[in-house]
């Protein structure tokens, strides 16, 4: 829980303005992307490369200070932020920080899909399309239903 006033937004990206202590993979002016789990780095299930079911996870715009603000503060950026490449808009990225990288843990890591399989997503929300995006890049002869 956290006390008000709060800032949502927990789908971000933006310009890098100011180097944490210890981060080294970025410098000031760069174009980042946030995603909405903030992995530790440390606990069992980060061991395994599943950051986002990271036991000490923060979540910006739920347990922490959100996108909405004017300036955020990323813990262990050099683990939880990424670089943008120049043709993707500060809008496309935010998007991948959480649809994203929730049909990925469904579609890949929970569902295994393999070539050849057929996956069958319901809803085509924003989570159901990025749920197909993700499945038509899991490789050939995937169907999507």
């Amino acid at each position: 829980t956290h006390a008000l006033p709060f800032t949502p937004g927990h789908e971000l990206s933006g310009v890098v303005t100011k180097l944490g202590q210890g981060t080294t993979k970025f410098q000031v002016g760069d174009r980042v992307a946030v995603p909405f789990i903030l992995s530790c780095g440390n606990c069992r299930q980060c061991a395994r490369n599943r950051s986002t079911i990271c036991e000490a996870q923060a979540q910006p715009g739920f347990t922490m200070p959100g996108g909405f603000a004017e300036f955020v503060s990323i813990p262990r950026a050099d683990r939880n932020v990424s670089l943008m490449p120049p043709k993707v808009s500060f809008l496309q990225a935010a998007a991948l920080g959480c649809r994203m990288t929730t049909a990925y843990r469904a579609v890949i890591q929970q569902g295994r899909l393999q070539v050849g399989e057929t996956v069958a997503i319901f809803g085509c929300g924003g989570l159901g399309l990025a749920a197909v995006m993700i499945a038509a890049a899991a490789g050939d002869n995937v169907r999507i239903l």
